[in-house]
């Protein structure tokens, strides 16, 4: 959909506001809205000004004038508000007309520029499973008084022993794949999502519940090009939320939102492409993958403890990379392996089909940055033909935790920590600078903004001490 299409279904929809959005440094979608009789040729040309200075990782007050720019092609009409509203997908540009550099979706352009400019291949398709949880109630508070959460599910293994109630069927501990209803409570909401999520543009392939208790879900979409798929995990995103909130319910994508239980990922799926013809596709090699996309893997598993701090950048996404719940620390590959960090899909694939999945990263990472890195990372394997079989990246074709002690000692894994990814990043990012995709400026603001973080999550007060340490 182009500039003039989108003006004339404005028209021909009876439009009544258009809503701009775009994307701050972590990842979480703004908007502003203007009515549809005030937008025209002119706004898509000029875009729409609004103060940079108020959206996290952007620029100081002194400097706060910037440019949303739209892009026609994101059209989508919203479902969740009652007066008809178009919304439109923005890159972000400095006064002048030039793309601001830390704006996401503006580096997400970058990279696939940049992938056409090295001649390797014209297109990169991704494709992430986004995994979340719908909770019936969720509280949390850290202050001087005191520090807790506490969330609730109608599904959830501990409410079995609630008096006046029947509270047979629920989810046990780990026991959340696949089960029917009325087990599965989560169906029709599920469906709803669904169904939204192809009128608004996305092709959806399925949905499940999903191993944890407690209302963890999954619903997965057909795969794009790079940043178009990016726009399909903040609309997705958008989307669960909203239905949920519409039932009563809150949906969270965080990591590891339940101790102990599975915790929730998202799992990339990724390919090249010159042009129709698939670029990871050779019958009769290891799993069937070519050369080149042996060299994509080793590319990614090299840069991982860098790749992982913009593919996994919360302090809660370490709580959900330990051993023992499917958790991908494991900087392998493998086919049909799930304990790795990269799986070669082998069920009912064609050569068009033909793909990694990188298993470590999770929904706290911001879209554009992980793909254009992840992208990166591959690219710079191919050039520097870093076979992940001769730096010790296996493949490993057993499960992993069943490994001798002396075994495991061989395999590499991903940082224990968000401070160890950082620290991995600012000693390796110089592939992400290729091309002028990332700059410094970005990644230097990206590690300060993350280590602020972790600052406040290391100075508050855990529950958990007061168990360990209050009565010493």
């Amino acid at each position: 959909m182009d500039m003039k299409a989108v003006l004339s279904l404005i028209e021909s929809e009876n439009i009544e506001y258009v809503d701009f959005r775009i994307v701050d440094l972590p990842g979480r979608q703004h908007h502003v809205t203007i009515p549809a009789y005030a937008v025209d040729e002119g706004t898509f040309l000029n875009g729409v000004a609004f103060d940079g200075s108020s959206l996290t990782g952007y620029k100081g007050i002194e400097e706060s004038d910037m440019v949303a720019m739209p892009d026609p092609a994101s059209a989508f009409i919203d479902p969740f508000v009652e007066a008809k509203t178009l919304n439109i997908v923005c890159n972000i540009c400095n006064p002048d007309g030039t793309p601001y550099e830390r704006d996401p979706r503006g580096i997400a352009l970058k990279a696939e520029a940049y992938l056409k400019q090295t001649g390797l291949a014209t297109d990169a398709y991704f494709g992430p499973e986004s995994e979340f949880f719908l909770f019936d109630s969720v509280r949390y508070a850290s202050g001087p008084s005191g520090s807790f959460f506490h969330i609730d599910s109608e599904e959830a293994f501990w409410n079995t022993g609630k008096e006046g109630q029947n509270l047979g069927y629920k989810v046990r501990n780990k026991g959340g794949y696949f089960p029917v209803q009325p087990t599965d409570t989560q169906m029709d909401i599920r469906n709803e999502m669904c169904t939204l999520m192809t009128q608004a543009g996305l092709k959806v392939e399925r949905h499940h519940h999903e191993v944890a208790t407690a209302g963890q879900g999954e619903i997965n979409f057909r795969f794009d090009t790079l940043t178009r798929t990016a726009d399909n995990l903040l609309l997705f995103k958008y989307i669960v939320r909203n239905v949920a909130a519409k039932h009563g319910k809150t949906a969270t994508f965080m990591p590891k939102p339940i101790v102990g239980d599975n915790g929730s990922g998202m799992h990339v799926h990724q390919s090249l492409f010159d042009g129709e013809r698939p670029l990871f596709y050779e019958k009769g090699g290891y799993a069937n993958l070519s050369q080149m996309a042996l060299y994509y893997i080793g590319g990614i598993l090299y840069h991982a403890p860098a790749l992982i701090a913009l593919t996994n950048p919360s302090t809660n996404s370490f709580k959900r990379l330990v051993p023992g719940y499917e958790a991908p620390v494991n900087l392998v590959f493998s086919k049909g392996n799930r304990s790795a960090a990269i799986r070669i899909p082998v069920a009912a694939v064609t050569p068009k089909a033909a793909r990694i999945e990188f298993r470590t990263p999770d929904s706290t990472a911001n879209p554009y940055l992980a793909f254009a890195a992840m992208l990166m990372a591959g690219l710079d394997g191919i050039k520097r033909r870093l076979d992940p079989r001769e730096l010790g990246y296996g493949p490993v074709d057993r499960n992993i935790y069943d490994l001798s002690d002396a075994e495991k000692q061989e395999i590499k894994s991903a940082p224990g920590s968000l401070e160890e990814a950082l620290n991995a990043l600012e000693r390796d990012h110089d592939f992400l600078l290729e091309g002028g995709v990332f700059t410094r400026d970005v990644i230097e603001s990206w590690i300060a903004l993350k280590r602020g973080e972790i600052q406040q999550v290391e100075r508050t007060v855990n529950p958990k001490e007061y168990e360990l340490y209050y009565d010493l």
